[in-house]
């Protein structure tokens, strides 16, 4: 079977231990399965939390709870809150995430987003 190829089965993500990721402020605590390239993740981060990088990888995040502030390489923000999401393909828009009061999101990522 194709390692991107996924059976049917559920997750209980309070199983999955979490690894801890410094920020330039506060920490990210990632929750992973990888399934070849695909990576399914519940992501969060700390109240005061501010990314360390400029990432260019294409995600799609939705919000579980909190809120947090995306910061695009042009200078503009964006605010994403619980029930919103967004999406963007590689190498479209350099991001960093910051969030004050923390957030808990649920991302997916992966080649399937590769820009084409």
């Amino acid at each position: 079977m194709h390692p991107a190829n996924i059976p049917f089965q559920t997750t209980d993500w309070e199983s999955i231990p979490a690894t801890k990721h410094a920020g330039d402020t506060g920490e990210a605590y990632w929750k992973t399965l990888q399934y070849g390239d695909l990576r399914i993740r519940i992501v969060e981060y700390s109240k005061n939390y501010k990314a360390d990088h400029w990432c260019a990888k294409g995600h799609i995040i939705y919000c579980i709870e909190g809120e947090m502030t995306t910061e695009l390489a042009d200078g503009s923000t964006y605010r994403l809150t619980k029930g919103m999401s967004y999406q963007v393909s590689d190498e479209l828009s350099s991001h960093r995430t910051s969030s004050e009061k923390g957030v808990k999101l649920f991302i997916v990522d992966g080649a399937f987003l590769a820009l084409k």
